[in-house]
C-alpha cells in the first residue's frame, strides 16, 4: 500500500499544481473541459466527492452499503448531479474540500489491509484496487483539467496503474455495452514512459494490442478517440475491445471525437 500512497500523492501534487493558483472565471475554475457541460471546478468536485465515498467504503463498509449505495439506485448519485450540486461552492472552499478529502483518503488507506474487500458502486474490490482506481480517476480527470488549460503533461511511470485497470476492465467493457464477453485472451504490449515494455496476457495469442502506455491510458479512460492514438491491433478481438474500452465503472461514456485535439497520436 505504501507505493500506491506514494503514487497517489504524486498524482495529486501534479493536479494541484494546475489548480492551486487558478482565478475564478472562464480562464480558470470555470474553463470548459472536454467533458460536455463540465468546467474545471466540476472535475475537482467529482474527485472530492468520490474520495469521500472511498473513505467511507474503507472505514465504514456497512454504512456505505446501507446509506450510500441506495443513493446510486435512486439517482441522487451520478456524475452530473454531483457536478450540479456543488457548482455554487466558492472555489476556495472547493479546493479546501479536495485537499481535505485527499488527505483523509491517504490516511484511511494507510491503515487498511490491502487485501480486504471494500464495497463500491460496481463490484466490491480489494482496498489496494480501490486506491489504484483513485489514482486512475485522478489522472483521467487531471487530463481534462490539463486539456482545458492548454497544458501538456509529461507521462510518468504512474501510468502503469491506469493501464493495469484498463486491461483488467476488458470484460466489464463488454458487459457495459451489452455484449458477450469473449473467453479468448488478448496480449497487451505497451511502451512505458521510460522506454521499458509493460505486458499483460499470454504470449503467442493471435489478438494483440501494441503502442505507448500513454496512448492506451488516454483511450481506456476515454480521454482521446482511438483515431487520435497510434495504438495498433492484431486480430478481431483486440480491434473490437479497443472500440469499446473503458477503465471506469458505470455505463459507456461519450468519449471524445476524432480530431478533437487537432489530431495526431497523443
Amino acid at each position: 500500500m505504501e507505493s500506491l500512497i506514494t503514487d497517489i500523492e504524486a498524482e495529486t501534487a501534479e493536479l494541484r499544481s494546475l489548480i492551486a493558483e487558478l482565478p475564478d472565471g472562464p480562464a480558470g475554475w470555470e474553463a470548459p473541459t472536454p467533458a460536455a457541460g463540465w468546467a474545471v471546478r466540476d472535475q475537482i468536485s467529482h474527485l472530492a466527492f468520490f474520495d469521500d465515498a472511498a473513505v467511507r467504503s474503507a472505514t465504514d463498509p456497512e454504512g456505505f452499503t446501507a446509506e450510500v449505495l441506495p443513493m446510486l439506485a435512486d439517482g441522487r448519485i451520478s456524475p452530473d448531479t454531483i457536478a450540479e450540486r456543488y457548482r455554487p461552492m466558492p472555489t476556495a472552499e472547493l479546493l479546501s474540500w479536495f485537499d481535505g478529502a485527499r488527505r483523509a483518503l491517504v490516511a484511511a488507506f494507510a491503515t487498511v489491509d490491502p487485501s480486504v474487500r471494500v464495497p463500491w458502486f460496481g463490484l466490491p474490490m480489494s482496498a489496494a484496487s480501490s486506491l489504484t482506481a483513485r489514482i486512475m480517476e485522478t489522472w483521467a480527470h487531471g487530463q481534462d483539467v490539463a486539456d482545458a488549460l492548454g497544458v501538456t503533461r509529461v507521462p510518468s511511470a504512474r501510468l502503469r496503474h491506469v493501464a493495469h485497470i484498463g486491461v483488467g476492465a476488458r470484460a466489464f467493457s463488454y458487459m457495459a455495452n451489452g455484449l458477450e464477453v469473449p473467453t479468448e485472451p488478448v496480449r497487451v504490449e505497451l511502451t512505458a514512459p521510460g522506454g521499458t515494455l509493460w505486458t499483460w496476457g499470454p504470449e503467442g495469442v493471435p489478438d494483440r494490442v501494441t503502442g505507448t502506455a500513454h496512448d492506451f491510458c488516454l483511450l481506456v479512460t476515454q480521454r482521446r478517440h482511438r483515431d487520435d492514438t497510434a495504438l495498433e491491433t492484431t486480430g478481431p478481438l483486440a480491434d473490437q475491445w479497443l472500440s469499446i474500452a473503458q477503465a471506469f465503472a458505470g455505463p459507456p461514456g461519450g468519449g471524445r471525437t476524432a480530431g478533437q485535439f487537432d489530431g495526431g497520436a497523443a
